[in-house]
């Protein structure tokens, strides 16, 4: 992998789009192609780490549509707070105000986890709207199932400890370099750890919450759309039997293993993942 500037913001056209409980969601559209694809960021992330991969799927005539999840950048929360289902109904509104059909989902960790209760729990008319999708260093819940790291990094972003001891840099590089396989580059550093700090920790703490309590590896057989898993061989975070199980659950699924790869598979790996979003999306549902 060649070097990059992770910092860069994602270029495109800028729109706020209010939910019915008022939330505010930053989203960036770039492309203009007939084929859509809606990509949901993780836990403490931004649309800005899609800043490699949207630009490749323009280049490819798709047109990419990124947000920041509530809580998260520049979207605010609404009424009803933080949650899976609160989230999940993010996606819809999402996909209704851009009048995206057959689109391609593509949801990395924390947006993985939501995209799965989406196409389960959510309405029948939004989740039509999606076409096909790409589930990738993610889990259907039980995040912290069979997982040392997470079991201790998520009771410490709750309590925000966490997040004081990232503010050195020693440690900053430390966490960040945990998130990332083989191919480790500084400038992650730089582009991850202001936007963690960043997100509304003390209101995102349900959120952590669902993705250890709740648990939808039993209901994957729900989702009859072409669909493709992807995991970093080296994922500590969400490691590779999350991947194993989403693949088994959801039939007639492509499973992708991507050798050297950590959780940061946007920064990490954006032309492999850029390739399988390509392919979802000009595949026939």
């Amino acid at each position: 992998m060649g070097t990059h500037d992770y910092t860069t913001p994602l270029g495109g056209e800028e729109r706020t789009v209010e939910t019915a409980d008022g939330a505010k969601l930053r989203t960036v559209s770039i492309g203009s192609g007939d084929r859509s694809v809606l990509l949901a960021h993780g836990f403490a992330g931004d649309a800005n780490g899609w800043n490699l991969v949207a630009p490749m799927l323009a280049e490819h005539g798709l047109r990419a549509v990124a947000f920041d999840q509530r809580g998260h950048g520049r979207s605010t929360i609404g009424s009803t707070g933080v949650g899976s289902a609160q989230m999940a109904a993010d996606y819809g509104t999402i996909l209704e105000a851009y009048d995206l059909n057959n689109a391609t989902l593509v949801g990395h960790s924390m947006g993985g986890f939501i995209s799965v209760a989406f196409l389960t729990d959510g309405p029948a008319d939004a989740v039509k709207r999606v076409g096909s999708l790409l589930l990738m260093g993610t889990f259907a819940g039980d995040v912290s199932r069979k997982n040392p790291q997470n079991k201790l990094q998520i009771p410490m972003i709750k309590s925000g400890v966490l997040q004081r001891l990232v503010s050195v840099g020693p440690i900053a590089t430390a966490f960040t370099k945990s998130l990332i396989g083989d191919d480790f580059q500084p400038g992650m550093v730089d582009a991850f750890i202001p936007t963690f700090l960043a997100a509304d920790h003390p209101n995102l703490i349900p959120i952590l919450q669902a993705m250890v309590e709740e648990n939808r590896y039993d209901r994957l057989g729900e989702i009859n759309i072409p669909t493709t898993v992807l995991v970093g061989e080296k994922d500590k975070t969400t490691p590779a039997f999350h991947t194993e199980d989403l693949h088994a659950g959801i039939a007639g699924s492509k499973l992708v293993r991507l050798p050297g790869i950590g959780h940061g598979l946007t920064w990490e790996s954006p032309e492999a993942i850029a390739i399988e979003i390509v392919e979802l999306s000009t595949r026939e549902s």
